[in-house]
């Protein structure tokens, strides 16, 4: 969703993309929404710069943006564990600069769901992403561990990122290719 052009009241946390730089956008900056996919809002500024602000401070951008969507842990309805709900999560993350999800977008290479002793399940997931370079990746990381360990049943949530093998637009889903416009 791309939104009007607004001017901040306050300062706010905010991540550069690519470089995944925290940086403080201070209260008169002009932004405008780019995407509100995931739970988090990318924002541009007038020069062309992206940033992301998380969900927790997108009512800075007006109430309409915090409330756009629910964070996925709050969507999942509590119950037993099924290994499908790991890859409803993994669908609801999103590279901040592609409108689309990391599974559509091929990024994720293995998920595995083991038992533990104790009770509960332990979720391995290899991604990758669409550049080695880009900085976003512990980002995205972090985005799919917190999103995959909020399940219901899952002790640990362990999500390593992998270069091989290297990702290329093959990996891509007819899903991702159509919402890139490239079908």
């Amino acid at each position: 969703m791309r939104g009007a052009m607004t001017v901040i009241e306050r300062d706010v946390d905010a991540m550069l993309i690519p470089s995944g730089d925290k940086v403080l956008l201070p209260a008169g900056s002009e932004l405008t929404v780019v995407q509100t996919l995931g739970g988090n809002v990318t924002v541009q500024d007038p020069y062309g710069q992206l940033f992301r602000i998380d969900q927790k401070n997108a009512d800075v951008l007006g109430e309409e943006y915090a409330a756009k969507e629910k964070p996925a842990e709050e969507s999942v309805t509590p119950g037993e564990f099924h290994e499908e709900q790991v890859w409803e999560q993994l669908r609801t993350v999103y590279d901040p600069e592609i409108p689309v999800n990391i599974v559509e977008l091929g990024l994720v290479y293995a998920c595995k769901a083991t038992p533990l002793d104790e009770g509960g399940q332990r979720v391995d997931i290899e991604m990758t992403l669409t550049a080695p370079g880009c900085g976003m990746g512990q980002v995205l990381v972090e985005d799919v561990r917190s999103k995959v360990s909020a399940l219901p049943g899952v002790k640990e949530a362990n999500v390593e990122l992998v270069w091989e093998p290297q990702w290329d637009q093959s990996r891509m889903t007819d899903v991702a290719r159509l919402q890139l416009g490239w079908m």
